[in-house]
């Protein structure tokens, strides 16, 4: 019961995951094909980069699902621990990547008003801020199970 329960927990993680980069893919390129279609300047920047980071980190998410994905199996509790413990480290990362978003629009902004900047630096804040959500809801769940 264990093990089934944890195996279901995991492949809920990992389909929220693959909507999210799905999704991510999706509004990355739509708003760089509008930016690209309307030869747009200025402020267009801002919404390229942002579509452009949305959809690299979309790739990525989709990249680390289906290699997840591949690596499901029942797992004892050993393996659970691990798993807590390597969502831990996600935690810190996905809290790191908030940090560099913020650092890099900050540096955008008031450095020269960089849009470009802005715009990236915004994208990874999103990207962090959902991941942590992601990872942090599969942290709880697994406080019931392991």
């Amino acid at each position: 019961m264990f093990a089934d329960t944890l195996l279901g927990l995991e492949r809920a993680h990992l389909l929220r995951l693959v909507a999210w980069g799905a999704g991510s893919v999706l509004a990355g390129t739509l708003l760089v094909a509008l930016v690209v279609l309307r030869r747009a300047a200025g402020p267009a920047a801002l919404v390229r980069h942002f579509g452009v980071q949305t959809a690299a980190w979309g790739v990525v998410n989709l990249a680390i699902a289906g290699w997840a994905w591949r690596g499901l199996a029942l797992r004892d509790h050993a393996g659970a621990r691990g798993l807590e413990r390597f969502l831990w480290l996600n935690l810190g990362l996905d809290a790191g990547y908030v940090g560099v978003g913020m650092t890099l629009a900050l540096t955008g902004w008031v450095v020269g008003r960089r849009l470009g900047a802005v715009g990236a630096g915004a994208a990874v804040v999103v990207q962090g801020l959902a991941l942590l959500l992601l990872d942090g809801v599969l942290v709880q769940q697994l406080r019931g199970v392991v």
